[in-house]
């Protein structure tokens, strides 16, 4: 998903430590190569940040807003299924007149679909995908616009072979770790129910922070005092995704009406289970945000930036997008720092804890 414009889907990455002098010219050595030579094997490389044709890899566009910008493309010819199915079927019919047979075996079968494949496929058009990346050089953040796993794996494997350079996902773990130099497998097991106890529990840091966050922003007001930019207000609406690992449904989904303030999510929260999704909101001065949020991977998905006052050129309103971005991103991980001074501390976690049992207990609910 573009990060110029709309909302934006995207996944925080650790660099583990500053880009080569010469990583402009590096991405330009692993371009994708151009779409006539492609034959029928996948190739992918690397786009200037306007389009997934943008080559060859330059200073005019690697670099926009003062941020290197540019997006992995993977280039396949794929035959659609429809046709694929007709061809094999046609080639099967003709195949059983010419031996007379009523059926066709699997090895033929098998034969003739990939005798089809090897002929079709040249004649397709190619088919491209993006991955876009935002480095913020001040943060050693990349902002990657890809939220699965397996995209997350191609483009590490990519980027690495690139410049030589390790990326870390950002997650509770890994967030507590490099802010704070804590490490939470260190946390003991912790439960949010009062009906729950914490041995019965499985270690979910990121699941702790969302349903901490959760109780945060409705027992204590949703008000968080920052350092930097003063009231900051958070909330959590729907949908839910519930989660806890055991006997019985592991997960609990609430999408319509008013999840929040459900009985079933009050139901979910006594049996044990943790928030690890959810629409988070956060309002800061005249800027809001609001997207999904999932705990598990710190994956924001569809994330609505401030809009521009002004009317600006492209790099301009790029560059704002890029700073609202990152004013979010601060403020949100300040909210996390919050969370982790709780967490580890473990007097004021037991007291903590004690507030979010009363809290699950007292919930009022409305069908």
């Amino acid at each position: 998903m573009s990060f110029e414009s709309g909302a934006v889907s995207f996944r925080l990455l650790y660099v583990v430590r500053q880009l080569p002098a010469d990583a402009r010219e590096r991405f330009a050595r692993h371009a994708a190569p151009p779409l006539p030579t492609l034959s029928t094997e996948p190739v992918q490389g690397w786009v200037g940040g306007r389009h997934l044709l943008d080559v060859p890899i330059t200073e005019e566009n690697a670099t926009f807003g003062g941020h290197l910008r540019l997006t992995l493309v993977k280039a396949e010819r794929k035959v659609p299924p429809s046709l694929l199915r007709a061809e094999c079927i046609m080639e099967e019919v003709a195949h059983m007149r010419a031996e007379n047979k009523s059926f066709v075996d699997r090895k033929t079968r098998s034969d003739i679909r990939k005798a089809v494949l090897n002929r079709l496929l040249p004649q397709m058009p190619p088919t491209l995908k993006g991955l876009p990346f935002v480095h913020d050089e001040r943060a050693g953040i990349v902002y990657l616009g890809g939220t699965s796993e397996t995209q997350l794996d191609a483009f590490c494997v990519q980027f690495r072979m690139t410049l030589g350079l390790d990326l870390i996902p950002v997650a509770a773990d890994t967030a507590a770790a490099k802010r704070h130099q804590i490490k939470v497998a260190d946390w003991s097991k912790t439960s949010f129910s009062p009906e729950v106890g914490d041995d019965e529990m499985e270690e979910t840091p990121g699941h702790d922070f969302l349903t901490w966050l959760w109780f945060a922003s409705e027992a204590r007001g949703g008000i968080f005092k920052s350092k930097e930019h003063g009231d900051v207000g958070v909330a959590l609406e729907g949908p839910l995704l519930f989660t806890r690992e055991g006997d019985g449904a592991h997960e609990t989904a609430l999408r319509k009406g008013l999840p929040t303030v459900s009985a079933e999510a009050k139901t979910a929260l006594l049996g044990g289970k943790k928030l690890r999704r959810a629409k988070l909101l956060i309002a800061c001065a005249d800027d809001s945000w609001s997207g999904t949020f999932d705990a598990a991977t710190f994956v924001f998905r569809s994330l609505k930036l401030p809009e521009s006052k002004e009317v600006l050129d492209a790099a301009s309103r790029f560059q704002e997008r890029m700073g609202k971005l990152g004013l979010f991103r601060d403020i949100f991980f300040e909210i996390f720092d919050r969370f982790v001074a709780d967490r580890t501390d473990p007097k004021k976690w037991m007291a903590v804890k004690k507030e979010i049992h009363r809290w699950v207990a007292d919930r009022t609910t409305r069908r």
